[in-house]
């Protein structure tokens, strides 16, 4: 058993490197229009820019996202005074998105990253994923932990 999982882990961990590197590079006017959400608003570079945002990356494929959604929406609810809180999800998409975000009763706005240029540009190696910005600069960047309050209150001072 501990031989299957280890087996499962990297072989996630390979799709999710091959499919970063195996798509083509993104111009810089796709990055300069942002991400769309699944409610149809956009997530700008501006915005990403200003201010305090904890974005929490996933996808549906990804096992370790399957509990994603009660997980989140405590980060919302404890940081929400400090930051703007948000999920981008990791190259799939609305449909599957917008299901799998339903099923989890992920409040929060979910942003779609179908081609992985959100992805490219804070080096996503894993899933789930957190993302502490502090106006436009990566304060902690790297696999969502047990424990993310300690992480982000680091980032965040």
């Amino acid at each position: 058993m501990f031989g299957f999982v280890n087996r499962a882990r990297l072989a996630s961990a390979l799709f999710l490197g091959a499919a970063l590197f195996a798509l083509p590079p993104s111009s810089a006017a796709a990055d300069d229009e942002g991400l769309t959400g699944l409610d149809g608003t956009r997530l700008t570079e501006a915005e990403l820019s200003e201010g305090n945002l904890i974005i929490v990356v996933w996808a549906s494929w990804s096992p370790r996202s399957r509990g994603i959604g009660p997980r989140v929406e405590a980060l919302a609810a404890r940081w929400s005074d400090k930051a703007r809180v948000i999920t981008v999800n990791f190259q799939e998409g609305a449909d599957k998105a917008r299901s799998f975000a339903r099923a989890q009763r992920l409040e929060v706005p979910v942003y779609l990253d179908p081609e992985a240029v959100f992805a490219k540009r804070y080096a996503v190696t894993s899933l789930p994923f957190l993302l502490v910005l502090s106006d436009g600069e990566a304060a902690f960047a790297g696999k969502l932990p047990a424990d993310p309050d300690r992480a982000i209150a680091r980032a965040l001072g």
